[in-house]
């Protein structure tokens, strides 16, 4: 929890409170179904609450802006992002009903009226979306052939719509295609802790017709 308040201290009460919950909330889940790896439930709030926030770092979302959690597991980064902006509208889809399952139970004890959680893989989501967000789901040229179709042409945000992902290790291969036009920031910009040091948000502005 200190290491959110370290990085976000104006958090409002119920956000504070929201954020203290996972805890209790994801080591109850990851009893019953394994959710985050036995060996990280310990450090839940660098590993996974803080690391998705990287993205409220790189961007502050508009109100209203309508966001898709792409292979969110458990819920991250979603539900982290949902109790930061609590006026955008937050979908989290997954392919594994137990994985979603949580994220639904979560959301819901949270009572984040701002999530929809649904077992769906992306071929099948039909919606539109001004940005996708996603956490080291598949390799970026495969994930983009994917949610080009969720892109929505609408503009609210002070980044044209795309997609944001957080990654790790070694992009060059991956970012081939996409340097001209992606943009890789470093979490370590922002949180100086070592697990992110070799952790990014990679951000890929996606055109629509």
């Amino acid at each position: 929890m200190e290491e959110i308040l370290k990085y976000f201290p104006n958090l409002t009460d119920l956000q504070r409170q929201q954020i203290k919950q996972l805890d209790e909330l994801y080591r109850d889940w990851n009893e019953k179904i394994n959710v985050v790896s036995r060996k990280d439930i310990d450090h839940l709030y660098l590993h996974h609450v803080l690391h998705s926030l990287a993205i409220a770092k790189y961007i502050q979302f508009r109100d209203t802006t309508e966001i898709l959690d792409f292979g969110t597991g458990g819920g991250f980064p979603g539900i982290p992002l949902a109790i930061l902006f609590p006026q955008c509208r937050f979908k989290l889809i997954d392919r594994t009903a137990k994985k979603i399952r949580v994220a639904q139970e979560v959301a819901q004890a949270l009572g984040l009226e701002n999530v929809t959680a649904q077992q769906l893989s992306g071929e099948e989501e039909r919606g539109k979306y001004h940005f996708v967000v996603s956490r080291a789901v598949m390799p970026l040229p495969d994930l983009l052939k994917i949610v080009r179709k969720n892109i929505s042409s609408h503009q609210q945000n002070s980044l044209p719509n795309g997609v944001i992902c957080l990654k790790g290790g070694d992009l060059q291969h991956e970012m081939r295609m996409f340097r001209k036009v992606a943009d890789v920031t470093k979490v370590n910009n922002w949180f100086d802790e070592n697990w992110f040091r070799e952790k990014q948000v990679v951000y890929v502005p996606i055109t629509t017709k």
